[in-house]
């Protein structure tokens, strides 16, 4: 005989004490039963045998290839079995047990503000208006009273992508686009949020953060309309307590302009740390339109008249929950965001 059938079999038993898992089992299958297999092998050598040994030879032969297929189908279902428990007890759902504690999704802290500043805005007859965030160099200054020599392109540091187009460095170019396509319409009515992108990163500020535009165009249109529009909003938003003041100031799109003030919600107008004890804080921008942004985008400006204002969504935010670092909005600390969502 090629190799003794005794002593294949005990090999293979010794072999198979050692295969401890379901891989070790089929390296063994291989070994034994595959193309090349020890018992494969001798029974392609039964026809060197003798004639007479032949029969004996293959009867003996096919007992072992039996024991050897049955040993390692057993062996099989039981890692299999094995595998099957030691998985269910993972598994296993003990309904006794108290449940997990999970943390339902809530609206990030500017979301909120930005949707009461549209509340308030919406309930005074203000539409809602968007633009696109990539910008042509046209709608965000040109036609904004901003050729391009003039200096007050250096207050916006922009991020530009090509000379033409540039991320919006403020959401005032929609107005420009609201008017274009609405002129010469009346009245116009509108708010422009949405993110708007500067070169600027400090506590205070950050590279994209959220603005407010508001717009009114219409006949007879004065400073008082937008005084008593922007004291409505800013009570709405801090308290009917707030008392508001508007200092002169210098926009390109706007003639005249005035910086808004509220009285400081900290100290009630006395003077603290917070309004650095003049009892008042900065909130806003604001004016009447320029003559020459009206004309631009399609109105005559002796026939009517319109007022802007602008917003920081962070800047209202901030004083709101008392937050002296912009950054934190963004830091996705989730300790710091249900803090503020406990408001």
């Amino acid at each position: 005989m090629p190799e003794s059938i005794t002593d294949l079999q005990e090999i293979f038993q010794k072999e198979m004490a050692k295969a401890g898992n379901l891989e070790g089992l089929e390296k063994l299958r291989v070994q034994y039963l595959g193309k090349k297999g020890r018992i494969t092998t001798l029974m392609r050598s039964i026809n060197r045998l003798p004639v007479e040994q032949r029969p004996v030879f293959g009867k003996e032969l096919n007992k072992l290839k039996k024991y050897v297929e049955t040993a390692l189908e057993q062996k099989k279902k039981k890692y299999k079995q094995q595998l099957t428990a030691t998985r269910w007890e993972k598994e296993r759902l003990d309904l006794t047990l108290p449940g997990k504690p999970f943390h339902l999704g809530r609206k990030h802290p500017l979301n909120v503000i930005m949707e009461e500043i549209e509340e308030i805005f919406t309930s005074m007859g203000f539409i809602i208006a968007e633009g696109p965030d990539v910008e042509l160099d046209y709608y965000n200054f040109e036609a904004l009273n901003m050729p391009k020599d003039h200096p007050a392109r250096d207050m916006q540091d922009s991020f530009y992508i090509n000379p033409e187009v540039l991320l919006r460095t403020h959401t005032s170019p929609v107005q420009i686009r609201i008017m274009e396509n609405q002129a010469p319409q009346l009245p116009v009515r509108i708010i422009a949020p949405g993110k708007v992108y500067r070169r600027d990163d400090d506590l205070t500020h950050s590279p994209m953060f959220h603005q407010v535009e508001g717009l009114v165009v219409d006949k007879g249109i004065s400073m008082a309309d937008l005084k008593g529009t922007l004291l409505l909003f800013l009570r709405e938003i801090f308290g009917q307590e707030r008392e508001i003041r508007l200092r002169p100031s210098f926009f390109p799109f706007t003639e005249p302009s005035a910086e808004v003030d509220i009285s400081c919600i900290a100290c009630e107008g006395q003077g603290c740390r917070i309004c650095g004890g003049t009892g008042w804080l900065e909130i806003l921008g604001s004016g009447m339109v320029h003559p020459r942004v009206l004309e631009i985008a399609g109105y005559d400006p002796e026939e009517v008249t319109g007022y802007a204002f602008g917003m920081g969504v962070e800047r209202i935010a901030m004083l709101k929950y008392g937050i002296e670092d912009i950054r934190l909005f963004f830091a996705n600390d989730l300790r710091m965001l249900s803090q503020l969502l406990a408001y």
